[in-house]
């Protein structure tokens, strides 16, 4: 199957990690679906190349918004082969004081997402015999940290969904994969550090150095570096490679 005829859908492609993976995969000649729920969002990256990029909305815990929404993407650019599950959000609050809310609202964006969209394409890749599924979990889905258990949870969560679809769909053509950024310059970890600021006083610079510590290369990662992992893995090169989870960390998991 060429490269040029195939149809990816990204999750969360707005903005950060999302945005970068589909101008990556853009760069490989692919089509690109492009879903999450704020829609002025996708659609100013749609504007950049409206011809082969194409947005949809739905909450990605949500089965029925899920499925309609891959329903207008096949309507645009036929059944799907890459799927990229990048939709996620980080909460945190040290564990005693955490409440149901927010480690429901944890695992339905960061894990129950993650199966849902893969439910709802995974007849396209099967019919195909051809497919790629790579998974943006988190360095916080191989260890752990203070005070985001939940969000370390369903990461570790998609780690494992990540191990054991790769294992089920092994003789099928469909390679299944997780790529594991480390802190990375995106909304997330800059709303982070605003809560970091807010709650102890300390300036924008010292919340920022708590931040890459722990990276050995003394920096955040950066967006771009982890959509060429995401890309590296949609092609044929990585047919070989399924059932990995990689660490784009600068050296902070090995």
């Amino acid at each position: 199957m060429s490269a040029a005829v195939r149809h990816a859908l990204v999750t969360g492609g707005g903005q950060g990690i999302g945005a970068a993976v589909v101008q990556a995969l853009r760069a490989q000649g692919m089509r690109v679906t492009l879903l999450g729920r704020r829609l002025p969002v996708l659609q100013a990256v749609v504007d950049t190349d409206p011809e082969h990029l194409h947005a949809v909305t739905a909450d990605v815990s949500n089965p029925a918004e899920v499925a309609q929404a891959v329903v207008s993407a096949r309507e645009r650019f036929g059944p799907v082969q890459v799927l990229v599950n990048n939709a996620g959000q980080a909460l945190s609050a040290p564990f005693h004081k955490m409440d149901m809310a927010l480690w429901q609202q944890m695992l339905s964006v960061n894990l129950t997402g993650t199966m849902v969209c893969t439910q709802a394409v995974l007849p396209d890749l099967l019919a195909a015999g051809w497919g790629r599924i790579v998974n943006v979990a988190s360095t916080a889905g191989q260890v752990g940290y203070a005070y985001v258990s939940a969000y370390c949870a369903a990461k570790h969560g998609v780690v494992g969904l990540t191990r054991s679809l790769a294992l089920e769909l092994a003789t099928k053509g469909i390679t299944v994969n997780a790529v594991c950024p480390g802190y990375t310059e995106t909304d997330i970890v800059r709303e982070s550090i605003d809560r970091v600021v807010a709650k102890t006083g300390r300036t924008p610079e010292q919340a920022m150095a708590e931040f890459v510590k722990s990276n050995p290369q003394g920096r955040l990662v950066q967006p771009r570096q982890v959509a060429d992992a995401v890309a590296w893995l949609c092609g044929d090169g990585a047919a070989a490679v399924t059932g990995q989870s990689i660490s784009v960390s600068g050296g902070e998991v090995m």
